[in-house]
């Protein structure tokens, strides 16, 4: 009894104890110490079936105490020794557990049965019959008489005991020394608008406590724990059931209806953001798409003339953006965040908050204001300024005076992105200060697909940087990169499609293991030293034309279907082809061919691109749930895609010639090959995409999606993982002669 510390808890008084219950007779003296009265014996009886000193006892001490003036009982259900109990000076008796009432069995303290005569129940009739009173206290009903009162709740033992007490007109010990009203230390309300009843406000905590709250408070953002990464995630996961694989939650077929910049926000913020967030993101990674003179452009253009592949060509260019490129950004994220919590800023998109109450030291000043005019950061403010961006950072910057420099800029906006994940725990300050290179890294990366020719001082891909910068948005400069002409609505739909479907197929993907062998081989627990460049890299070397260039495979499949038969729009539907005559054909030479090969005992016939995967063992019909999810949201809009339809037409034909013993499922990659032929199609009938561009475009797609979904991956891994994690043991490895 008495806690840790007795000394806080105890106080000498006037007040007897009797509880059956240890831990409530600290409990119940401290209550009484806040409302002034001190304590002279504390007796903890146990509820035994069988009490030694029991409340008869306890009566009779109380009765020969001359300094006891009142006493207080706890008592639970079972036994009689109340009853016997004659008290000769005030009493307030607390009698809990009638949920006991129904019980058979002992629950708590030995012997605590109830359902008898000697339940809960019953020692409150007892103790009332003692007392002369008629009722429970309770604050709204406040009933007492100068012999005592009964309570059923510990928390009313006080208010009892002073009335009591008043009766026999006696005052407390000492001064109150708190309340027993709700004193939250924290609170959070994750901005919710609660009644005034339930919306209580914090206080001031008691030494040492208020210390570590303050320096917990200054600390912002989540820390997760440390611990092995390797083939785990705290960013991706599939559903074995389904194959549909969710980032921070939200699964690939709710991304797919999202744009680049909901998605870029979902894969490092956790969550897709809005309207003010997009622009946001369309600023700060538009202004990093032009890279005329830039020594990634050149980097990649060499690669691409050296005939690398669109990953290798990519890689190269992210190879030049080092830590040094983000570094000024990055410390600029820095003061930003601790000149907000400082200044207790709590909703970024606040335009009444005073920026003066965040004031700056000559160091600050120096990281984000300039001596000379910097084009960059002159350009990204007009474009905020264009797009009606709220920031309280960017205001804040402007509020200076001189000349802002670009990586201010650029921090002003990542810490505004950044700001409400912070203050929610969301995301950690690691997260947030790697921002602005996130920024840079997709940039250039988009930047980097193009060539370099569609490079200019003023224009990429005959877009002014102005106009990117000002009024584009992500989604569009991609898609113009990927395609390059100016897209339709239609393309634009099938774009955030294809990218939203792409940007993950959980940690055990190849792609995002590179990623994250990338992060553990660099140390994790030193964070500082991870090169998020190279770990993108590392996701870019890990794909390749068997993993995201084989969407190209279902393209060449579907080119030499619809070779030479007319096809003028693949959009109507009134086509004029016979799609299952077609199928058909093609089915019937197909198993022809298939037997042949098995009679001569030749290699058999090379696997239909995008069909067989994921076969579902038993069902007749198989459907991958990630195609069935876009042939539906298309028929929805009254949009229609005729190489779309020829696949699940020809899985229904090979199944009807008897090719295959069942309906096999049209694969996620059909609808990658489907969308992008649709879109480059009649470019491609009139000459002006060849082959090999189709299939860059192809290769290209799946490196947008998957380089926002491998950045989520790195990011998870930087907070998360060990230092090494990804290493496979010693023991399951395998030496082959």
């Amino acid at each position: 009894m008495g806690g840790d510390s007795p000394d806080e808890s105890l106080r000498k008084g006037s007040i007897a104890i009797l509880s059956n219950s240890g831990g409530f007779t600290t409990t119940i003296a401290s209550y009484l110490r806040m409302a002034g009265w001190g304590t002279t014996t504390l007796i903890s009886s146990g509820k035994d079936v069988y009490i030694h000193f029991a409340a008869p006892e306890f009566a009779f001490a109380l009765a020969n105490d001359a300094r006891s003036k009142a006493a207080v009982l706890y008592a639970e259900p079972g036994g009689y020794y109340e009853l016997d109990a004659h008290f000769a000076k005030p009493v307030v008796a607390c009698v809990v557990g009638r949920w006991k009432r129904k019980l058979t069995r002992a629950v708590g303290h030995a012997g605590a049965l109830a359902g008898g005569d000697d339940d809960a129940q019953a020692k409150e009739r007892w103790f009332m019959e003692k007392f002369g009173v008629d009722g429970v206290f309770t604050p709204e009903r406040p009933v007492v008489s100068a012999r005592g009162a009964l309570v059923t709740n510990i928390a009313h033992i006080p208010a009892a005991l002073t009335a009591v007490m008043r009766e026999n007109g006696a005052l407390p010990d000492f001064a109150p020394e708190g309340s027993l009203a709700l004193k939250p230390w924290f609170r959070s309300c994750n901005g919710l608008s609660l009644p005034p009843e339930l919306d209580i406000p914090t206080a001031d905590a008691m030494p040492p406590y208020d210390e570590q709250i303050a320096a917990l408070n200054r600390q912002v953002g989540a820390v997760p724990p440390r611990q092995n990464m390797k083939d785990a995630s705290g960013a991706s996961r599939m559903d074995p059931k389904t194959q549909v694989t969710s980032l921070h939650g939200v699964s690939m077929l709710e991304a797919a209806q999202r744009s680049l910049e909901a998605n870029v926000c979902l894969a490092l913020l956790h969550d897709p953001g809005d309207e003010n967030d997009a622009k946001l993101v369309n600023v700060a990674i538009g202004a990093e798409i032009n890279l005329n003179g830039n020594p990634a452009l050149a980097a990649a253009q060499a690669a691409r003339e050296a005939g690398n592949a669109p990953n290798s060509v990519l890689a190269a260019a992210l190879s030049i953006v080092g830590p040094r490129r983000a570094e000024g950004a990055r410390q600029a994220v820095r003061a930003l965040i601790d000149l907000g919590t400082t200044a207790g800023l709590h909703d970024v998109l606040d335009e009444t908050f005073d920026v003066t109450t965040m004031p700056t030291d000559a160091a600050t000043r120096e990281i984000l204001i300039g001596g000379e005019p910097d084009a960059n950061a002159q350009l990204v403010l007009a474009g905020l300024r264009e797009r009606g961006v709220q920031s309280v950072f960017v205001r804040y910057i402007e509020s200076l005076g001189g000349h802002p420099r670009a990586d201010g800029v650029l921090a002003a906006i990542t810490t505004t992105l950044a700001w409400d994940p912070l203050m929610r725990k969301r995301v950690s300050r690691l997260t947030a200060e790697s921002l602005p290179w996130w920024m840079r890294l997709f940039g250039t990366l988009i930047g980097a697909s193009v060539d370099e020719a569609q490079h200019r001082p003023e224009s990429v891909c005959g877009i002014p940087t102005v106009e990117i910068v000002s009024r584009r948005s992500l989604t569009e400069m991609a898609c113009i990169a990927l395609i390059g002409v100016e897209p339709t609505s239609a393309d634009l739909f099938a774009f955030e499609t294809l990218v939203g479907l792409l940007l993950t197929n959980g940690p055990g993907a190849i792609s995002a293991q590179g990623a994250k062998g990338a992060t553990s081989a660099d140390g994790p627990e030193s964070p500082d030293r991870v090169q998020l460049n190279k770990a993108m890299v590392g996701f870019l070397t890990h794909s390749g034309f068997a993993h995201g260039g084989n969407g190209f495979e279902g393209v060449a499949f579907l080119l030499e279907r619809f070779r030479g038969v007319g096809l003028a729009d693949p959009g109507n539907p009134a086509h004029g082809l016979d799609l299952k005559a077609m199928a058909t054909d093609f089915a019937r030479v197909y198993g022809s061919e298939r037997a042949r090969r098995k009679e001569v005992g030749a290699h058999a016939a090379g696997a239909l691109p995008c069909i067989n995967h994921p076969v579902f063992k038993g069902k007749p019909v198989n459907v991958d749930p990630r195609e069935e999810f876009v042939f539906k949201l298309y028929d929805g809009r009254g949009e229609y895609n005729i190489f779309h339809d020829y696949y699940r037409t020809l899985v229904q034909a090979l199944y009807d010639e008897n090719v295959t013993r069942n309906v096999f499922a049209v694969n996620i990659d059909a609808v990658i090959a489907s969308l992008l032929l649709k879109m480059l199609w009649s470019r491609h009938q009139a000459g002006d995409v060849s082959d090999q561009e189709l299939e860059t475009a192809a290769f290209t797609v799946f490196l947008y999606g998957r380089m926002i979904g491998c950045a989520a991956e790195i990011d998870d891994h930087l907070n998360r993982g060990r230092n090494l994690d990804t290493r496979t043991s010693q023991a399951v490895v395998r030496y082959v002669a």
